[in-house]
């Protein structure tokens, strides 16, 4: 009876660890969204994560602002996260679907990648440059 009861408590905790590690790995999608990041932080109690807000504008001169929500697990893409704040990039995301608790993160889209953007289109032909690192540079 012991027996029985510790290969099912083994059996358990072996479908428990495997969901994990495949909801971690498998995307449910993957993209980028562009806009200015302008909000960055490292948050949590136990689970430290960086978490952010992208200010997304769906059509130049609009009032209309979507903000995306996104985590960052990866320390080297946190920190190209903060070397181009208030600058408009292009974040590289995947969506993870899944996941059962929030130590992975407030939100399901976790950022891999940061790509500067660097002129804003207006209109087709009309672009407006990005000012060089070194003169948006603190």
């Amino acid at each position: 009876m012991r027996l029985k009861l510790a290969l099912f408590v083994a059996a358990l905790l072996l479908l428990v660890v495997a969901w994990f590690v495949f909801a971690w790995k498998w995307s449910y999608a993957s993209g980028e969204r562009a806009g200015w990041v302008q909000k960055f932080s490292r948050k949590g109690w136990i689970c430290k994560t960086w978490e952010g807000e992208q200010a997304l504008v769906s059509l130049p001169g609009s009032s209309t602002v979507e903000k995306f929500q996104f985590t960052v697990h990866d320390e080297a893409a946190a920190e190209a996260i903060n070397q181009v704040m208030g600058r408009r990039v292009n974040l590289h995301y995947e969506e993870k679907v899944g996941l059962p608790t929030s130590c992975f993160g407030e939100t399901r889209h976790f950022v891999t990648g940061v790509t500067l953007v660097d002129e804003i289109s207006l209109s087709p032909g009309v672009t407006v440059s990005q000012p060089p690192a070194s003169a948006a540079s603190r």
